[in-house]
């Protein structure tokens, strides 16, 4: 696959998967990478340096919120990231538009033809 177009695919999705994960429970960064990897079967294959920025930008617009743990024994303290009331309600709005939008492209791609445009030429 091309992966110029698969990044870019990938990219208009991935505030709406990770609002959906953590709608089930806080997660930490690592967490999330290692989900988002298991559950697509390797399609989503984050880096820090792609998934931070996106919790950054959630946590900014108020959609997740996040905590700190306490480091215990040879444990490092994580930082724990959980949708907001206004996340679910964002969740939601995306879900909807990724359902509208998920059928249309798909309709147009199943259609018949090779491709070209009808009695053109």
């Amino acid at each position: 696959m091309n992966d110029k177009y698969a990044k870019q695919l990938k990219k208009g999705v991935l505030e709406i998967l990770v609002l959906k994960l953590l709608a089930g429970q806080e997660k930490y960064g690592y967490q999330l990478i290692h989900e988002l990897k298991l559950k697509s079967d390797d399609w989503f294959t984050l880096k820090e340096g792609t998934l931070y920025p996106i919790l950054y930008r959630l946590e900014e617009d108020g959609m997740i919120e996040s905590r700190w743990t306490l480091a215990k024994g040879k444990e490092v303290s994580k930082k724990y990231y959980t949708i907001t009331g206004k996340g679910k309600v964002q969740l939601q709005e995306l879900l909807r538009l990724w359902d509208g939008f998920s059928t249309k492209v798909n309709e147009i791609l199943k259609e018949g033809g090779d491709g070209t445009e009808e009695g053109a030429g």
